[in-house]
């Protein structure tokens, strides 16, 4: 896959390569995209943001865009590109004010 696949904002159910090599499914939500990488968070996972190749996503299966209100506020800082130079994750607690959080 290449970045033209994805949109920020969005959630994501795909099919992606493990550290193994092994296809496994996923749900996440895309908060920034950059050239060679996206940030992004596992909606059903352990709740780091991390550090996603494009070429590790096999298949994109059912792409669901995220309402303005709904969307999940991470400070501009912790996107940067050049906070993820030398990280693959990161914890950061993430709200969305229409959720009452």
């Amino acid at each position: 896959m290449e970045k033209n696949d994805f949109q920020k904002d969005t959630r994501y159910v795909v099919t992606m390569r493990d550290a193994e090599g092994h296809l496994r499914p996923a749900s996440m939500y895309v908060f920034r995209l950059y050239d060679d990488f996206m940030i992004a968070r596992y909606t059903n996972g352990d709740g780091l943001l991390r550090k996603i190749k494009y070429e590790d996503i096999a298949k994109i299966v059912k792409v669901h865009p995220v309402a303005a209100q709904d969307r999940f506020f991470i400070p501009e800082a912790v996107l940067q590109e050049k906070s993820w130079k030398d990280r693959d994750s990161m914890f950061r607690y993430s709200t969305s004010p229409h959720m009452g959080k």
